[in-house]
């Protein structure tokens, strides 16, 4: 059983490990299509899901809301929605970033620079991508937010890998990796 789960590791590192980067070119792939999107499709885009947003409220809170009512709601959400679709971008932009660097063993502190300097730059990017798109602008402010989010998904990844490096894959582990990295949370998790 030993051989076959060092097999088992190995078969894992060597084919799998190269393909951890597709997810995160395929978001930011997507995130360069919303940011392609001109002014008047994005806003309602946003639109339409503040106001589903709104009627899904108005349901499950039972409220009876008029048409009226939902649009008057919707557009008082609307701006909330697309900075909290920004954040929802990058927070799974710098997952899909960090987790393969984390499997590449980069940890700790290099983990959260290399991940937050690569989604700080795209969002840059992102919003100059957006001055040459009619009826859009780019924004400081919308990279801050893009950048807040993306420290908050390498947080997250951070603390998903650690777990799971303590629980789920230590059989996985050799001996030596166990002694390498310290017991305590301070030194292998900060």
């Amino acid at each position: 059983m030993k051989y076959f789960l060092l097999f088992l590791k190995k078969l894992l590192r060597y084919l799998l490990k190269p393909l951890s980067f597709l997810p995160a070119l395929l978001m930011m792939y997507l995130i360069f299509n919303f940011s392609a999107q001109s002014g008047d499709v994005s806003g309602q885009l946003s639109g339409s899901v503040t106001t589903e947003l709104v009627e899904l409220c108005g349901e499950l809170l039972d409220r009876g809301w008029s048409a009226q009512q939902v649009l008057h709601y919707a557009g008082l959400l609307e701006h909330y929605v697309r900075k909290a679709a920004h954040v929802t971008e990058y927070f799974l932009l710098a997952v899909t970033v960090a987790f393969p660097l984390w499997v590449y063993r980069l940890r700790g502190w290099r983990l959260v620079l290399c991940a937050g300097l690569f989604c700080m730059g795209f969002a840059g990017l992102d919003e100059w991508h957006q001055s040459f798109v009619p009826g859009r602008s780019p924004a400081l402010r919308d990279v801050f937010i893009d950048t807040v989010g993306s420290l908050a998904g390498i947080y997250a990844t951070r603390l998903v890998c650690w777990i799971g490096r303590r629980t789920l894959f230590r059989p996985l582990s050799s001996e030596t990796d166990r002694q390498t990295h310290a017991p305590s949370f301070t030194r292998s998790f900060l």
